[in-house]
């Protein structure tokens, strides 16, 4: 739900009636009763200033064992279970970290810049009966939580409370997937080749420069107040690449942008688990299902970005 409320609409000839000049003015009066409101609560940011972060409720919350009952015993059932354990507060799920840090990072900038609006907003999205919403309703409000495909992890592993930290990788997330199709269709040593020859040609942008680029303008509302070694967020690039044969292009890119890394890690190949569980992101993106699948089996939640040319290969073998 957000601050705003709906306007009902008509056109001419419509067969409805326009409001009275009293009732404009009635709801004219309401509104601004609304907006003098004072609330303990930050109150949602209006869309245009929002970074808007859309979370379904199995991501967020742990339902596994709903969803068995859903698909074994089907509705009926399923409605009923959730009724009675409505004030059995749900377990976390995958996002359940994530969206933490989100309200963390939110918490900071609303002390630093109470007027501000420019933060995320988190958005629950369900397709749930409406009577299941009475359980994820008591379970936002255990954990105090504001209301991609995301895969659980296989492994335990501790998140910081106090630092959203995101993983990315490079080609097809950050960036657009024309140097992984070099990859594949000509091989590595034609790729390093054409990096070299283009390092200071921007790489164009791929599907998720756009989160990096929110994350960015945050950050440097915390280096604006001199946090930024108190910054609440930490960017990751986690990629294949190898820094000395290709990297350069890579940095080279993000400064074109103007955008700034925290950490970026060049791997030449090795697997992305084992970093990841050094870095322990809240999230990490990627667009090759055998690095989200090695990440999972050690513990890191990750995204799959359905983007670029390995989704056919993927979906080839």
């Amino acid at each position: 739900m957000s601050g705003s409320s709906p306007e009902a609409t008509t056109e001419p000839g419509d067969g409805a009636a326009a409001p009275p000049p009293d009732a404009e003015q009635d709801w004219a009066a309401a509104k601004a009763f609304y907006d003098s409101l004072v609330s303990k609560r930050p109150r949602p940011p209006k869309p245009q200033h929002a970074i808007t972060v859309a979370v379904s409720s199995r991501a967020l919350f742990d339902l596994v064992e709903e969803r068995r009952i859903y698909e074994e015993q089907g509705v009926e059932k399923y409605v009923q279970y959730q009724q009675e354990n409505e004030n059995v507060t749900l377990k976390p799920g995958p996002a359940f970290y994530f969206v933490k840090a989100l309200e963390h990072v939110n918490a900071r900038l609303c002390e630093l810049y109470p007027d501000d609006e420019e933060r995320f907003d988190i958005v629950l999205m369900t397709n749930n009966h409406a009577q299941v919403g009475v359980r994820l309703i008591n379970s936002i409000n255990h954990y105090g939580i504001a209301s991609a495909t995301m895969f659980t992890a296989n492994k335990d592993v501790s998140y910081s409370d106090t630092e959203l930290r995101v993983a990315f990788d490079g080609d097809a997330v950050l960036f657009s997937d024309e140097s992984e199709q070099i990859v594949k269709e000509q091989g590595l040593d034609r790729f390093f080749e054409h990096e070299q020859l283009n390092e200071n040609k921007p790489l164009a942008q791929g599907p998720l420069k756009g989160f990096l680029e929110d994350l960015g303008k945050l950050q440097k509302k915390f280096y604006a107040k001199n946090e930024r070694l108190n910054c609440p967020i930490r960017t990751f690039l986690v990629t294949a690449r190898s820094a000395a044969s290709s990297g350069a292009r890579v940095l080279k890119t993000l400064r074109s942008w103007g955008l700034e890394i925290d950490e970026a890690l060049f791997l030449a190949g090795a697997p992305k688990g084992p970093i990841l569980v050094k870095i322990r992101p809240h999230i990490f993106f990627d667009d090759q299902m055998f690095h989200i699948e090695g990440a999972q089996k050690l513990g890191t939640i990750a995204a799959h970005v359905p983007y670029g040319i390995a989704q056919k290969y993927h979906k080839s073998s």
